[in-house]
């Protein structure tokens, strides 16, 4: 129980610098040590839930560490309201339908999901131009109507059912539009809260197949609050970065974390 715990501790300080650094909110690091550390500790029984748990648990890591993360950008000036709202309105709408369909599907095909959308946004970040870089404009492309409304719940209804954030969709999408990488990865950290709220309240409240102690709903606290005691710091301390790092090599890094969380998904049971 202290390995695990001081396994999640030290990978909580991991995900707050992917939080910073590439907008996450800690989804795609947190569900699969979410989930690894289950399959290993869990009872007999409970381990059917695990990938559930570890898309609740990284919903509710995400609501503080999105929140802390985009406070500190919008202090620091980062944060532009015409790429934020509405969008993150019908991101909302999108995240609670699709919540409620994660509690519907089974563990085994929300990793397979999970890891499909991995393979999915690598490969489009990857072959279509305009990701890893991106011709310099003096004034970005706004959004239109059509992917503000539609696009927004599409992003909310995938993100939310695989406990992700939604970075990875909102910040290609912002890339596209002409904004730098730390500007649409400072950007998609708002986005990610509505998405991490839905999520965590339907989850905490779906009536869970083997909650237990330490556990609210589908949400386990214990991992949670380990997680959370490594990233808060260190957001902190990696806000100070964030901008200093060549773009290029911010967009190379983002595709490369993403084929490093896919390759551990396959490992630990895809």
């Amino acid at each position: 129980m202290l390995t695990s715990f001081s396994t999640l501790l030290f990978l909580g300080c991991l995900t707050g610098i992917t939080t910073v650094l590439f907008g996450f909110g800690g989804g795609f690091i947190t569900v699969p040590v979410v989930y690894g550390v289950l399959t290993v500790t869990a009872a007999p029984g409970k381990d059917a839930d695990a990938m559930h748990i570890a898309v609740a648990t990284s919903a509710a890591v995400m609501v503080v560490n999105a929140a802390a993360a985009a406070l500190a950008q919008w202090r620091q000036g980062r944060l532009r309201r015409a790429y934020v709202w509405p969008l993150a309105a019908f991101i909302a709408v999108g995240a609670v339908a699709g919540s409620f369909a994660a509690t519907l599907i089974g563990g085994t095909a929300l990793r397979l999901l999970f890891a499909a959308y991995l393979l999915v946004t690598i490969a489009d970040s990857l072959l279509r131009k305009g990701f890893l870089s991106v011709a310099h404009q003096t004034r970005p492309e706004p959004l239109g109507r059509r992917t503000t409304t539609l696009g927004g719940v599409g992003i909310g209804l995938v993100a939310a059912g695989l406990g992700v954030g939604g970075s990875v969709m909102t910040v290609p999408l912002l890339r596209r539009r002409g904004l730098s990488m730390a500007e649409a990865t400072a950007m998609a950290n708002p986005l990610s809260v509505p998405v991490a709220l839905a999520g965590t309240l339907v989850y905490a409240l779906a009536p869970a197949t083997s909650a237990g102690p330490g556990q609210l709903g589908y949400v386990d606290l214990t991992a949670g609050a380990a997680l959370l005691i490594g990233s808060l710091p260190t957001i902190a301390v990696a806000r100070r970065v964030t901008g200093r790092v060549p773009d290029r090599v911010h967009s190379v890094a983002y595709v490369v974390l993403l084929l490093i969380v896919l390759v551990v998904m396959v490992a630990i049971g895809v």
